[in-house]
């Protein structure tokens, strides 16, 4: 097992990385002895891994009880997160008890962001379930839930007490969800660490780099507790993070939520902002079709579907990180170094 710490100023917490983590849970979850655990998981992983964390919940000391949500972006939504409310207050959960979210993004974005809201702040541990969550959104405390009229547009920085990584959790995972997680992996490589996208570029394939998976997780975790630490609460260096969300977060927007992936619109959105970074003379002349031949080796998708422009400009307009008109786009020097790039909004939407 490995362990990386976060250390930030609105909390501090280890994320454990290992292969059957949730066969030892009790052992992992001890901080939770003697209260309440409300553990929150969607319809496909509440049937494989429900019993494990409630069970290890229960060896722990633990009073323990299970929620499951539909499956799916549509999941994180006001509507669930009032029903998680309900729920939480018919399990007597109080401020200094848990909520456990066991699941991908969506389940860590929900659970997350109840936990933070709920009595202005339930005590939280992430059980991320999907390449993508483990790498990105279930370390660093962003959580949320999606409006009619864009993504995340109503959250909260909530720090975890624990994040919980077991790789084999990913076996039960299809294609399209690995490919997901594959994406922001090959995000922190672009955008901090240069040596990680030569080695995703060396390996070639998924069958490759999956040898090397859980050094490949915990360096991303590293990278991601390093952005935390100078920034947790997402003002400055952290934005980096959101290489390729400027139009990814777009195109699930105008896509309809669910139907196009969060980690396949980031990949769409590197190649777009790259290819936009080499127009405008800021970005190596190369990065965009070095990227491009990484995703298609992986088998992830580098253009976007056949949508109105007209919806994916006013997405990008609603995007968290527009302001006055205009787009803090998140460019690369090179593989390896990015940086914030503000652009004109009208004059980003003629890019489409």
């Amino acid at each position: 097992m490995q362990t990386v710490r976060v250390e930030a100023e609105n909390g501090s917490y280890d994320i454990l990385i290992g292969r059957g983590l949730l066969r030892r849970a009790a052992e992992h979850l001890s901080l939770c002895a003697g209260r309440r655990a409300v553990v929150v998981a969607d319809a496909n992983t509440a049937p494989l891994y429900g019993e494990a964390v409630l069970s290890g919940l229960r060896q722990a000391g633990a009073e323990a009880t299970l929620l499951t949500v539909p499956a799916g972006e549509e999941s994180k939504s006001i509507a669930q997160l009032t029903a998680l409310y309900d729920a939480f207050l018919d399990a007597g959960l109080s401020r200094k008890d848990f909520v456990v979210a066991l699941g991908g993004g969506v389940v860590g974005d929900l659970a997350g962001y109840a936990a933070a809201s709920y009595l202005r702040g339930a005590r939280l541990i992430q059980v991320p379930t999907t390449l993508l969550s483990q790498v990105d959104s279930s370390v660093g405390g962003k959580t949320a839930v999606n409006l009619p009229r864009g993504k995340n547009l109503v959250g909260a920085f909530y720090q975890p007490e624990r994040v919980l990584i077991d790789v084999d959790t990913l076996s039960t995972l299809d294609e399209r969800q690995v490919g997901a997680g594959l994406g922001e992996v090959i995000k922190y490589g672009c955008i901090a660490d240069e040596a990680l996208f030569a080695q995703i570029e060396r390996a070639g394939s998924r069958a490759a780099l999956f040898t090397q998976l859980d050094e490949v997780i915990a360096r991303c975790c590293a990278l991601k507790a390093a952005y935390v630490k100078q920034d947790p609460l997402d003002k400055g260096v952290r934005m980096q993070l959101n290489f390729g969300h400027t139009l990814g977060h777009a195109v699930e927007n105008a896509a309809g939520y669910g139907v196009v992936l969060h980690g396949e619109g980031v990949c769409m959105g590197m190649v777009a902002a790259a290819r936009w970074g080499e127009a405008w003379g800021v970005t190596e002349a190369g990065t965009a079709e070095r990227i491009a031949r990484v995703l298609a080796a992986y088998g992830l998708p580098v253009t976007p579907p056949d949508l109105p422009k007209e919806a994916l400009a006013k997405a990008m307009r609603l995007d968290k990180k527009a302001s006055g008109g205009r787009v803090e786009v998140v460019a690369l020097r090179k593989i390896g170094q990015a940086f914030g790039y503000s652009v004109d909004a009208d004059a980003l939407a003629k890019r489409l």
